[in-house]
């Protein structure tokens, strides 16, 4: 066999475990994505054909007061979220990095939340928050709290309430990445660290920090558009309530578009969050590169 025809068969034979995925991509991923920058300027309830409307969706978009409650609840839950996350996960990956008895269980024990079903987690979560009955209230009036939050009852205390929910489910995959990034750290710079006198806490902003700096931008970005995109816990513990305290904007796309049928307004709200995520994400890069350089 010529050293040709062994190069195409050797590519041929790659293209071919690539080619499904690549056709799934396509049809499940990139042409929705190209239609629904078509449909977000239109007028479409699916059942018709689309109908040319230019910029309208856009402008409806800016005087409708829902909207803009949905953009403000996904700003509130990605503001709080993603730093209480990135604490929680690191504090744990620190804990869980050490050569304890048992360390492998517990590891497992925080990572088990993020795949257990979100339909059970909320309410197993609704009950725990139960503003009559439920423990954690239980808990802060045996510490003296007189009138505890009404939590997923309350407009106040809903979002918060979902927060730490979602930041106890996100916490140990997040924990598993920092773990990663924790082990490729040579221990020759702690050694180096401690024969210069550095304590702890000089240690963890000296080695740890700089040499966990791929991994915590890598999990930023992941945290920032998952935060953004938030939408079954939230269907599943709040629907969007009390009100519209816990309304974002994930879950307005589907009320607008599955509920209401108004799929090209729907469609142009999916554009402004693919450009929220898409101009935070590049904000992102540009600030590492330049802490990098």
């Amino acid at each position: 066999m010529s050293a040709a025809r062994a190069r195409w068969r050797t590519t041929a034979v790659g293209l071919s475990f690539l080619l499904p995925n690549f056709l799934g991509f396509l049809i499940l991923t990139l042409v929705p994505v190209v239609l629904l920058f078509y449909y977000g300027f239109t007028e479409w309830d699916v059942f018709g054909g689309a109908t040319w409307s230019g910029l309208d969706n856009f402008r409806r978009m800016w005087g409708d007061a829902s909207f803009w409650t949905a953009l403000g609840n996904t700003g509130y839950y990605a503001v709080f979220h993603i730093p209480l996350t990135l604490a929680v996960s690191l504090g744990l990956a620190l804990l869980l990095n050490r050569k304890l008895r048992g360390v492998g269980f517990f590891r497992t024990v925080a990572f088990f939340p993020y795949i257990t079903s979100v339909v059970a987690i909320a309410q197993i979560w609704n009950m725990l928050f139960s503003p009559g009955f439920g423990p954690v209230n239980e808990v802060l009036r045996w510490l003296g709290v007189a009138n505890p939050p009404g939590w997923t009852t309350s407009a106040d205390a809903s979002m918060p309430a979902v927060i730490l929910v979602g930041t106890w489910r996100d916490m140990g995959y997040y924990m598993l990445l920092f773990l990663a990034g924790l082990q490729t750290i040579p221990g020759q710079l702690y050694e180096a660290a401690r024969v210069d006198g550095a304590n702890a806490w000089q240690r963890f902003r000296a080695v740890t920090l700089p040499g966990l700096r791929p991994t915590t931008f890598f999990i930023t970005v992941l945290l920032t558009i998952g935060s953004f995109k938030v939408f079954d816990l939230i269907l599943v513990m709040t629907d969007g309530g009390p009100g519209q305290s816990t309304l974002v904007l994930s879950q307005y796309i589907y009320k607008k578009g599955f509920q209401e049928n108004e799929f090209g307004y729907a469609s142009a709200v999916s554009i402004v969050l693919f450009a929220i995520c898409f101009l935070v994400t590049v904000v992102q890069f540009v600030v590492n590169k330049r802490g990098s350089s």
